[in-house]
């Protein structure tokens, strides 16, 4: 009598020994990443700290790296991210809003699709090309304190659309068809029932997005932003400085005392990206409370 065959052949992605492996070369991967970004850290901090003080935040740029400070940098670098969340921020909700909500899945929707995504990935010194020939050439607000703000908001806005849309498609249909069944509009809905429900998800998004903005140095670079500014910005049309033009500046210099007020520099926008990223976390969980 013949015996019939039982065993089967696991694929070789599905067998024990693999996935321990693949499991391991994860982690591997993961604690090596995370240790090249410890050591960077480490390195620029110990470089960068003994030169935090209070002269160093209400100091202005000096040829002599011991009385040189950051007031005009650390404060253009506030103006600046304040006026590109007052530009992007509105404007890249109400797009991702509209896209998701109200438009119609035609031809013209998928080609904005398709530019939105292409836009993402357009490398950051192509946004101050463009920021230096319209906002600067072209709408004459020369190397302003605008112009670097709204090259920014032109560079997070992309993300903040395509993280803003993410949002909105997780709020289940149910919020919506119950809200249109009791009467309520279509702007009503959205504005009552789907914001609420995807806002932490739009504010995680929107803040990560202006995290990267604040630490962007190529567009300021081609923008033309100056390393030098004595003064804090008094209005929209000021030259201006920011953290990243002014680490730049520094480091480019031979002399090892610049380069320790670069790592300084560098310590403190992280700390501001940390303070953004915690926010980000903090009002996220703060929504979710809520919703529960």
């Amino acid at each position: 009598m013949l015996r019939r065959r039982t065993d089967v052949r696991l694929p070789l992605l599905a067998r024990p020994g693999t996935e321990r492996a693949f499991v391991f070369l994860a982690r591997l991967m993961i604690y090596s990443a995370m240790l090249i970004l410890l050591a960077l850290l480490v390195d620029i901090i110990g470089d960068g700290v003994e030169r935090l003080s209070f002269k160093f935040f209400t100091s202005f740029p000096s040829r002599k790296a011991e009385q040189a400070g950051i007031l005009a940098a650390w404060t253009g670098s506030l103006y600046l991210i304040g006026l590109t969340i007052a530009f992007a921020f509105p404007v890249g909700v109400g797009a991702a809003i509209y896209l998701e909500e109200y438009s119609t899945r035609g031809r013209i929707t998928r080609v904005i699709e398709l530019c939105i995504a292409n836009l993402a990935g357009v490398p950051s010194v192509i946004y101050g090309l463009l920021g230096l020939q319209l906002f600067v050439r072209t709408l004459g607000f020369d190397r302003s304190l605008i112009s670097g703000a709204l090259t920014l908001a032109l560079l997070v806005l992309p993300i903040i659309i395509m993280a803003s849309r993410e949002a909105l498609r997780t709020v289940p249909k149910g919020y919506r068809e119950g809200a249109l069944a009791l009467g309520a509009t279509k702007w009503q809905t959205t504005w009552t029932q789907v914001l609420p429900v995807a806002l932490p998800g739009i504010l995680t998004g929107c803040i990560l997005a202006f995290s990267r903005a604040i630490g962007e140095t190529a567009p300021l670079v081609t923008l033309g932003a100056l390393t030098y500014v004595a003064q804090v910005p008094d209005s929209i049309f000021a030259p201006f400085t920011a953290l990243p033009i002014q680490a730049f500046n520094w480091l480019s210099r031979p002399q090892s005392e610049f380069h320790a007020n670069a790592a300084a520099a560098i310590t403190v926008l992280l700390l501001i990206m940390l303070v953004m990223n915690t926010v980000a976390i903090i009002v996220r969980s703060k929504f979710q409370r809520r919703q529960r």
